[in-house]
């Protein structure tokens, strides 16, 4: 992976309904990595897992700053984004 990849910032939902927030180049990969537990330790039984959210973000920085915005939004403001009701946090 080199510099120049683009980034994407994604949200899954859980068989319980919980949602996560992660980044990636590859959200397709990272999916798979996570349906078989080989990604975060906090999904790992939580399946089945769905792909709610998906975004271009720019490079792994921007991605970063984005992610960290996403993941201090209330359930209700994620659950505003996935539904396009919302706008991504911007990467000021």
């Amino acid at each position: 992976m080199s510099d120049t990849s683009t980034w994407h910032i994604y949200l899954l939902r859980c068989a319980n309904g919980d949602l996560y927030t992660g980044i990636s180049t590859d959200v397709a990969r990272r999916l798979q990595q996570h349906t078989h537990n080989r990604g975060a330790k906090r999904l790992r039984g939580k399946g089945p897992l769905t792909l709610e959210y998906s975004r271009a973000v720019g490079n792994r920085a921007q991605a970063q700053r984005v992610e960290y915005r996403v993941k201090r939004l209330t359930r209700v403001q994620k659950e505003a984004l996935i539904a396009g009701r919302r706008a991504l946090p911007a990467d000021d």
